[in-house]
């Protein structure tokens, strides 16, 4: 996987930001080829709010993952991560328990 350094995103209230960390962290994950990756992701944000607002969505997220029936939008995020990361919906459920 070649990354850049870090990426910035920049942008207005209600335009996805959150989606779109939570899924570029989830990729980060299912990508990584140690179990440890979640300690060298570095998210910086100017609240405290939005910092609970992303933990949230990455937990909540990787929670529906391992259900048998993730919810509406857990499976749309789920089919997100499959097109980007080239996974089977099989092996994104099974990373996330």
């Amino acid at each position: 996987m070649n990354t850049t350094a870090f990426t910035i995103y920049d942008a207005s209230a209600g335009s996805g930001k959150t989606y779109t960390l939570t899924k570029e962290y989830l990729k980060i994950l299912f990508l990584a080829t140690n179990d440890d990756a979640y300690r060298k992701i570095l998210a910086i944000t100017f609240t405290n709010k939005a910092v609970q607002e992303m933990k949230s969505r990455i937990v909540g997220s990787l929670s529906e993952f391992a259900k048998d029936e993730p919810n509406a939008k857990a499976l749309d995020l789920m089919q997100d991560l499959a097109i980007d990361t080239q996974l089977s919906l099989i092996q994104i459920k099974t990373k996330a328990q």
